[in-house]
Order: structure tokens, then C-alpha cells, then sequence
């Protein structure tokens, strides 16, 4: 299930708007494709479809994946989305592939919260690959305690207005709600200023260490460090077997 950020259609459509207007969290991984010599990609939670975009637009055949319908939806809109193959579902539920390269960017890889969920994404995924095909994602690394900084979340401390292209304002803020290790939650609020809506999504992430993300099929490569964020996530680089 996609949490409601990504579900609601409403709160879909004003994903990007609450993003960074420089995604520097995208391009080590568009690197990577250049790197590996990718020509075909497969972006498990595609979202709204910003890298399966920026990768279009550079001439790689990409097939992104997304459980979100709303998401897809705003991805469908994009420049260059017309080249790209959309699909809605999960690792799980995809059609017979075989890409060279499978990526999952972002908290994707944390919001399966149990090694059963975990497993089935990753065996789905490594029967997209080609023989010797990679899986390439980001999870957070727990000896960061991304938690304790999330801990000064409120309403007071994290509350931003964002101008829509419609010219409706949304406001936004976020709060952390349950530190149960090695489950984090967290919730954010939106409040459109047109009728005065107030739509919550809450979240729940999977943190653990190096040594206790299980990759059966695959051998880890390398586990590098994410340039735009050092320190705080690792970056899995993992080869079909």
C-alpha cells in the first residue's frame, strides 16, 4: 500500500511542488546508468517520475513501476513521459523484463517492513534483470539516528507555505510520531488554502544496518556512500548471480 502522499490524488499533484527544485538526489543515480552502461532501466517506485524522466530525456528506454495510481498520473504528464513505459504495481506484479539496470531511489527500500515483503521485492526484481543485470538503491544508514534530528519536528518548527502553479497555496508540516527501532513514523500535514482541506499522510520506514539487508541472487558489488547526502544513507551496488 502507497502511503497517502503518493495515493491521494490531491496530495500527488503537489508532490514535486513540496520537493527541491534541484533534484541533486537523482543525478548520482543517472550517473550510475551511464556508469554501467544501462540501456535499459527499471525504476521500482517511480513516484511521480522524475528520474524515469530525466533518463527518457537521455535516450535510455526506461519502465517505471509505482504502486500509486495518483502518482503515475502526474508522472504521465511530463515531458518526455511518452517514452517511457508506465506500470502499475509493484516488483512483485511485473511483467516478464530484462533490463540491464533496476534502481530504487529515495525511502522505496524502507517501506517494506518485514524480511517476507523484502524478499518478494527483491526476487521480483532480480527476474527483471538480464543475466549479470544490477539493482542499485538507498537505504538510511541507522548509526546516523536520522530519528533524534526528527524528533524536533512540529508543526511550529517544520510549517512552510508552497505556491502551486494553479496559484493556490498549500501549507505543509511534519511531525515524528512513533520511535519503535527498527521502525520509524512519521506524519505530514497539508492544508490547501482554496477550501481549507487539511489531508494528513503517515509513513513508517525500515531502518537497518549493512549487514541485515538480505540480497538472495545478487552479490554486493560495492556499497558506496550518497554524494548529496555523506554520511547518511548507503548506497547498495548489487550484480544478478
Amino acid at each position: 500500500m502507497a502511503d497517502d502522499l503518493f495515493a491521494v490524488p490531491r496530495l500527488a499533484a503537489v508532490y514535486d511542488a513540496l520537493e527541491p527544485a534541484v533534484r541533486d538526489d537523482l543525478e548520482p543515480y543517472a550517473a550510475m546508468v551511464t556508469e554501467f552502461g544501462a540501456e535499459r532501466v527499471l525504476d521500482v517506485g517511480c513516484g511521480t517520475g522524475e528520474l524515469a524522466c530525466l533518463l527518457a530525456r537521455r535516450g535510455v528506454e526506461v519502465i517505471g513501476v509505482d504502486p500509486a495510481a495518483a502518482s503515475l498520473e502526474v508522472a504521465k504528464g511530463k515531458e518526455f513521459a511518452d517514452r517511457v513505459r508506465w506500470l502499475h504495481g509493484d516488483a512483485t506484479t511485473l511483467p516478464p523484463l530484462e533490463v540491464d539496470l533496476a534502481v530504487m531511489t529515495g525511502n522505496v527500500a524502507q517501506v517494506f517492513l518485514t524480511e517476507e515483503e523484502w524478499a518478494a521485492t527483491v526476487a521480483g526484481i532480480r527476474a527483471a534483470l538480464k543475466p549479470g543485470g544490477r539493482f542499485v538503491f538507498e537505504t538510511r544508514d541507522p548509526a546516523y539516528r536520522a530519528w533524534e534530528q526528527w524528533a524536533e519536528w512540529t508543526r511550529e518548527s517544520t510549517y512552510r507555505e508552497v505556491v502551486l502553479p494553479s496559484g493556490e497555496t498549500v501549507a505543509n508540516w511534519g511531525e515524528l510520531t512513533r520511535v519503535e527501532l527498527p521502525y520509524v513514523s512519521f506524519r505530514g500535514t497539508y492544508v490547501f488554502s482554496s477550501d481549507g482541506a487539511e489531508i494528513t499522510s503517515d509513513s513508517t520506514l525500515w531502518f537497518r544496518a549493512r549487514d541485515e539487508v538480505s540480497l538472495d541472487g545478487f552479490e554486493v558489488e560495492e556499497v558506496r556512500d550518497a554524494p548529496d547526502r555523506p554520511g547518511m544513507e548507503f548506497v547498495f551496488v548489487a550484480r544478478k548471480l
